[in-house]
């Protein structure tokens, strides 16, 4: 039982790892965890959006994708040029030593290499997050997001997920609470 427990605790670092591309965006912060969470959030979303796919499947890889950066840390573009990073290594010292280690490590590997659906679906959720802090920053009057946006909705591999980006860049970031509280009579 304590492989499990090691593992929980391996999962739980992920919330002191700092995402690292926010360096370069020159705004925001955020822990891999995080990032994590709202991968799996827009996830769920996903799988009501298409009913037919392996929701549990998509929201499995959407929370276990970041998992070797528990032990590698998170290597944003820039620094994969020059730095390679074990996820393979990382994730067999992590999974190896567990019951459920291979179809988790399985679920990691499709996600990797995009082969299925709901792999795909996963992609396209954590880039969907990145999407979100982007919009949110752009609506604040930070320019630089515009420069990444491009790339960013380019990634973009499923009819979800190029609604869900458009959908997003055509609603305000604070327009979910401010509908109720602005112009409304008291």
């Amino acid at each position: 039982m304590n492989t499990i427990a090691d593992l929980l605790f391996e999962a739980h670092i992920l919330k002191k790892v700092p995402r690292s591309g926010f360096h370069f965006l020159g705004m925001g912060q955020e822990s891999v965890a995080e990032h994590s969470f709202m991968t799996a959030f827009i996830a769920l979303t996903m799988a009501r959006m298409e009913p037919e796919i392996d929701g549990y499947k998509l929201l499995a890889m959407s929370l276990l994708h970041d998992l070797a950066e528990a032990r590698t840390g998170d290597l944003n573009y820039v620094h994969k040029k020059y730095v390679s990073a074990d996820e393979g290594k990382a994730l067999g010292d992590a999974l190896d030593r567990i019951a459920e280690g291979a179809s988790l490590r399985a679920l990691i590997d499709d996600f990797n290499e995009g082969r299925s659906r709901e792999a795909r679906l996963a992609r396209d959720a954590d880039q969907i997050a990145l999407i979100l802090d982007l919009k949110a920053f752009m609506d604040m009057g930070y320019a630089p997001p515009k420069k990444w946006l491009p790339a960013v909705l380019d990634r973009l591999q499923t009819q979800t997920g190029r609604k869900l980006g458009q959908d997003i860049l055509a609603t305000s970031f604070d327009h979910w609470w401010l509908k109720n509280y602005i112009d409304r009579p008291g």
